[in-house]
């Protein structure tokens, strides 16, 4: 059975992140042990108070990544993975993206220098993407290296599910929708009871992300409702840098009561209060100063 599923640090906690923690029936798991802040939103450098969120979140991962079996790198952005504390790793299985295959130019580099950094230190270094493992009792299945967005201008991930007993997790890292066929396709495949979606990225809506993909990403994530057996989805990551998120999604939402499907942030996962220091970062400042 999946004993606990454990959200260490997302958006909706103030930070850059979609670290979270598995533990089955047998094995401690901490998927992407990273996390960050926006160098620059609205013009303005982080907050003191995300800073500290920073802070806090980092202490807790490090914690959680102590007592872990396996650590999971779905890619090589620093929100997901942390180069310079390569002791996380040390005795762990590591399932990693593949470092040189679906991969960009600036995650290949980033991907050779934490290999560099990890060298030596875990139990076992696994190249993930598409296959499937059995460790004891719970298996981990990731799929095959899909585009971090609508197209791989920012690289590959790969998305994970956790099996244990007839219990399924899964995390698709950062797929920003989905819009993808091949994104949701393994979502629809694993038909997991706890899905955790980054999301579409609308705070970028007419930017750099359209709003034909955020209107595929409701399709597909209307179809994840109605067809994968879900109990619980969590909506978290990109899209909680937009204040008007619940809006984008009015369709999901809809589906979702229809069918009896959990509709939550990653904050409300773990009954915290939603916090999107990011997209509050103009307000921050005014109300506190620096």
């Amino acid at each position: 059975m999946i004993k606990k599923i454990v959200p260490l640090a997302f958006d909706s906690f103030g930070v850059r992140s979609m670290a979270t923690f598995v533990e089955t029936s047998d094995l401690k798991i901490l998927i992407d042990p990273g996390v960050s802040l926006a160098p620059l939103r609205y013009g303005l450098e982080p907050h003191p108070l995300e800073l500290k969120r920073l802070d806090e979140t980092w202490e807790i991962i490090k914690k959680y990544a102590e007592h872990s079996d396996v650590l999971i790198v779905t890619h090589y952005h620093y929100d997901h993975h942390d180069p310079n504390h390569p002791e996380l790793y040390k005795n762990k299985t590591v399932f990693v993206k593949h470092p040189t295959e679906n991969i960009n130019k600036s995650q290949r580099g980033r991907a050779a220098l934490f290999l560099e950094a990890i060298k030596g230190l875990p139990r076992k270094i696994e190249i993930s993407d598409g296959k499937i493992f059995q460790l004891g009792k719970t298996r981990i299945a990731f799929s095959k290296a899909v585009c971090h967005g609508t197209n791989p201008r920012l690289g590959y991930v790969t998305e994970v599910s956790i099996k244990s007993n007839s219990e399924k997790f899964l995390h698709t890292s950062d797929v920003e929708g989905p819009s993808l066929n091949d994104q949701i396709q393994f979502i629809l495949e694993e038909k997991p009871d706890v899905l955790f979606v980054d999301g579409p990225m609308t705070y970028m809506l007419g930017y750099r992300y359209s709003y034909k993909s955020l209107e595929i990403s409701n399709e597909n994530l209307v179809k994840a409702v109605k067809e994968a057996d879900l109990q619980t989805l969590v909506l978290d990551h990109h899209f909680l840098r937009d204040l008007k998120y619940k809006m984008r999604i009015k369709r999901v939402y809809g589906a979702a009561k229809k069918y009896s499907v959990k509709v939550l942030t990653a904050a409300e996962f773990c009954g915290r209060k939603i916090e999107m220091l990011e997209a509050l970062r103009k307000e921050l400042y005014a109300k506190y100063g620096d």
